[in-house]
This record gives structure tokens, sequence and C-alpha cells, in this order.
């Protein structure tokens, strides 16, 4: 047992613990629970940065605790990187939601830490009993977050995300055990170890059991069809809530999915790639389309990650190949969604739902800042080059051509010029439309800015976007560094 290779969960667990303590014992304002939570993500950093000093670059079979069960690699720290980051920019955009809820306000930013926890779990779980557990973590926090203003679309919200999210949960759970019947084991080393020696005369119940564990994890990322949740739980939840919401429930998803693809049934990547392939078209095409017809910010942007989901799901069509390109997809699209939904939650109000795009009228003359931010993004969602979305699509569209998927990237590239629509139509309300009513006739509408911990996330996000479409080197190096072995 190595304790640095827990480090990061229990410096995550001691800051939600610290923060329910500060707030039991003192009642503070909410600044105060920032010291813990802040600390609790500060030393989660350096614990993940010593692990990276040790596996970057390293060779061989990854370091195993625990009784096999956690991993210590390049995918599993690279994976808590982005969990850590994406805590951080959540909490700050969820801020101005902490200080409304009161004393709830200390709970939420518990079960911030908590998720993220969950989530780094999932990247780093060399078990799939284990990777059960973790999955449960971070989304009976999410549950729980999705609902916490208790107004009625935000119960709703909740409620659908727990329903849905529990048969997710099962269907993967009956995956697992279905590999435990084909293999012996729920070890995935263990079972890649098998499976190299063995030769499945029918292997119908493994190959059952994987598309079961896709289905169950494809819940979780939003992918098509298992979509169904995401529109209505991004719009009805509080809207300092989703960002976060929306980029770890796609950092947990996507991680466990590599790493099972990758490991244990890496072998088999001819039989289920063709269904990873069918999933991404889907999700490219249904995203895109449902997207157009949107009237709503958020449902739009809910559409999108249904869509983004098709581009990632594109890359694992090439096994462990397409890991790196996944890698550099899934981290800049996190910085995306992120700096988009916390600028919905301006628009909407940090406990409000849906978001009209008939309310960004005119948002380039009231909120340069909170306008311009929103064109990089959706700029860079779209794929236009010199952001990171357009290097993220070519490297996940070169990976699925090098394996032989050339009609998925024509989907993918027709799905990408199509999805312009949708970006270009929210720059061109900001810009060219009038608002709909002004505060008095004759009058503009009041100036608009975002409170200082969005405006952070905001050019935060923008600068890693632009920043990764100029420069994408040194993140394409450590993706290429965080293959699981």
């Amino acid at each position: 047992m190595d304790f640095l290779a827990i480090a990061p969960e229990v410096a995550l667990g001691v800051g939600a613990l610290g923060v329910l303590l500060v707030e039991l014992v003192w009642s503070p304002r909410p600044r105060w629970w920032a010291v813990p939570a802040a600390a609790s993500l500060a030393a989660t950093l350096l614990f993940l940065t010593l692990q990276w000093r040790d596996v970057a670059g390293a060779a061989g079979d990854p370091t195993l605790n625990f009784s096999g069960m956690l991993a210590v690699d390049g995918f599993a720290v690279l994976g808590g990187l982005l969990a850590v980051l994406v805590a951080g920019l959540g909490l700050a955009a969820a801020w101005p939601l902490v200080e409304s809820l009161e004393r709830r306000g200390a709970e939420f930013v518990a079960l911030v830490l908590i998720a993220a926890a969950g989530a780094h779990l999932m990247a780093a779980a060399a078990d799939l009993v284990f990777v059960f557990l973790s999955l449960e973590v971070m989304s009976i926090s999410l549950y729980v977050m999705a609902g916490i203003t208790r107004r009625q679309s935000a119960d709703e919200s909740a409620l659908k995300y727990f329903l849905l999210g529990s048969f997710a949960s099962a269907v993967f759970l009956y995956g697992v055990a279905l590999f435990f019947a084909a293999t012996g084991t729920t070890s995935m080393y263990e079972g890649a170890a098998f499976l190299s020696v063995n030769f499945l005369l029918e292997p119908g119940i493994l190959l059952l059991g994987i598309g079961l564990m896709v289905v169950g994890l494809g819940f979780k990322v939003s992918a098509a069809p298992f979509h169904m949740w995401a529109p209505d739980v991004y719009e009805g939840a509080p809207g300092g809530a989703v960002a976060f919401i929306a980029a770890v429930a796609k950092l947990g998803g996507f991680a466990a999915m590599a790493r099972i693809l990758a490991v244990p049934v890496g072998a088999y990547v001819d039989d289920w790639a063709p269904v990873i392939g069918v999933l991404a078209a889907a999700s490219m095409v249904v995203g895109t389309v449902l997207a157009i017809a949107q009237t709503d910010l958020k449902r739009m942007l809910a559409y999108s990650s249904v869509a983004h989901a098709g581009y990632m799901l594109a890359a694992l069509v090439a096994g462990i190949d397409g890991v790196d390109a996944l890698w550099f997809y899934l981290a800049t699209y996190l910085f995306q969604v992120i700096g988009a939904f916390a600028a919905a939650s301006v628009l909407s109000g940090a406990t409000g739902g849906s978001t009209a795009l008939t309310d960004l009228a005119g948002l380039g003359s009231r909120s340069p800042l909170l306008a311009g931010s929103i064109m990089a993004l959706m700029l860079a969602m779209g794929g236009i080059p010199l952001t990171a979305g357009f290097v993220g699509k070519v490297a996940v569209f070169q990976a699925a051509i090098d394996a032989d998927y050339l009609w998925l990237v024509i989907v993918g590239v027709v799905s990408a010029t199509a999805g312009l629509f949708f970006y270009l139509r929210v720059i061109v309300v900001m810009y060219m439309q009038a608002p709909v009513r002004a505060e008095a006739p004759g009058t503009a509408l009041a100036p608009l800015e975002p409170p200082l911990p969005v405006r952070f996330v905001l050019l935060v996000t923008v600068a890693v976007t632009i920043a990764f479409g100029v420069f994408p080197w040194a993140l394409l190096r450590a993706a290429a560094d965080a293959l699981p072995l």
C-alpha cells in the first residue's frame, strides 16, 4: 500500500470534511468556506504532481495498489489533474450560487470535492467493481447538486437524473458481472492477461458484458441514444451548478470507458469498435440536428455536448492508439463547456434555469467581456482554426482514419460543418440583434457585469482554449504519456 496513491482522494475528502466543520462550528460567511476547499485542491494538485514526476515517461505496467484496485500511471494522474482543475473552475463559476444557498452552500462545496474525487478514482480504477463504486461516488454527488436549490424545475431535474442514472449504473454493473463470468475476474489487468493466453470459442458473454458497460458509461457522457436526460437536467438545474456537472460527468465517464476498452478487452477491438463507431455517428448527428432546433442556450449546449461526445467516441474506434487524441479533445472541451455554462449562469442567474437565446440580444454592448468570451468559446466548439477545438477535431479524426473508419470521419466533418450554424447563431444574436425589450422606452438595458469569480473563469477558459489552439504540443505530449499500459 502506497499512501501517495490515495493521497489526492484523502486531501479532497479532508477538504470536504473541513468545509462542513467550518460551517458547523463557526457558521462563517461563505468566503471562509473557500479556505479549506482551496487548501484541499492545492494539496491534491501537489500530490498529483509528485505522482506525475514518478510516472511520466515510465515504461512497463502501471503500479497497482490496494490488492490491484488502484492504478498509478500517467492515465490516472492526468485524469486527476483535470479533475482538480474542473473542481476549481466549477467552484468559481458556482460561487454566486454558493452564496445564495447560505448554510447549504457549504454542502455544495463539499459535494464538488467529493465528485472530483470520484472522477479521479474512475480514471485510476484498475478493477471494474472499483469503477462502479467510484462512479456512484461521483454520480450521487451530482444528483444532489442538480436539485440543491429545491425549486420545482431543479427537483424535477434531480429526480430524472437520479432515476435514469440509477438504471444506467445497474446496466453497467450487469456488464461487470458478465465480464466476470467470461474471465473469472473483475480486475482489468488480470482479465487482460487471461484473454491474452486463452481463446474464447464462444465470446458472446464477454461481448455482451462489454456492450452493457459501454451503455452504462454512455449515459454518463450523454452519448446518443442515451442522452435523453441531458437537456432537461442542464436546463432545470441551478445555473451555477451546471458547468461543473457537465464537465465532471464527461471526465469520469470517458476516463473509465477508455481504460476499460483499451486494457482488458483491447484485443477484441475489431469486435467492439464498430459499435463504438455507430454510437459516435449517432451522437454527432442527433446532437447537431437537435441543437439546431433549440431556442434555449442551455438546451443548445446540452445537445452540443451530445455531438462532442460523438467526436470523442470517434477516437476510441482506434483502441489504445486513439486514447491520446481523446485526452486532448476531452481536456480542452472541459474548459470550453465550463466557460460556456458559466456565461449562461450570468444570464439565467445563479439559481435560475432556462436561458432563452433572445436574452443574448445586444449582449455585445451590454457586456463586452461576457459576449467576447461566449464568442471565443462558440468558435472553439465549432472547430474554427487557431482554437483548441480545431486541433482536437483534427486529432480524433486522424485517429479514426488510421483505424480505417473513413466513413465516420465523413459523418464527423459534415456534422461539424452543420454545427457551425447554431454556434454562429449565438454570435449573431449577441452582436447583430437589438435587445427585445429595454428597461424603459427609449433607453438601453443596463450593463451586465459578471461576478468576479465568473470573470476569472471566463478569462481562464478562453485563454486555455486559444493557447492550446496555437501551441498544442505540450498537451499533446502529456496525452501521449497518459496511455493506459
